[in-house]
């Protein structure tokens, strides 16, 4: 029941997310609105249970999450074989740059946080 429950809250902060994002035409994703909700309401011990429950369901069924990417890949195969190399070098490229603009902004922090 715990899980239905912190589905449920999950995905009504992501509609709040959204329904924020568009009435306030703000220039943030409704889902990135409604991570920020949830980082708030994290605050609260009800919704932190109710979230960790559904969140280790969701993590031990985390295989499943990529059937419809597989599947994706399947049907636009001529895509893929065309573009194939093309999107290969953006993924890796983009790859590294998220993991240096991370180790980057980690130095950073550690050394504002360092006595």
């Amino acid at each position: 029941m715990q899980a239905l429950q912190g589905l449920a809250i999950l995905l009504t902060l992501q509609s709040a997310g959204e329904a924020l994002s568009r009435l306030l035409q703000l220039p943030y994703p409704g889902p990135v609105i409604g991570m920020v909700l949830l980082l708030g309401a994290l605050r609260w011990q009800a919704v932190q249970v109710r979230v960790q429950t559904v969140a280790s369901f969701l993590l031990d069924h985390l295989s499943l999450l990529f059937v419809p990417v597989g599947v994706g890949v399947i049907t636009q195969f001529g895509l893929v074989a065309e573009h194939g190399l093309r999107l290969l070098v953006v993924i890796v490229v983009s790859t590294w740059i998220g993991l240096a603009v991370t180790a980057l902004v980690l130095r950073r922090l550690m050394k504002t946080t360092s006595p």
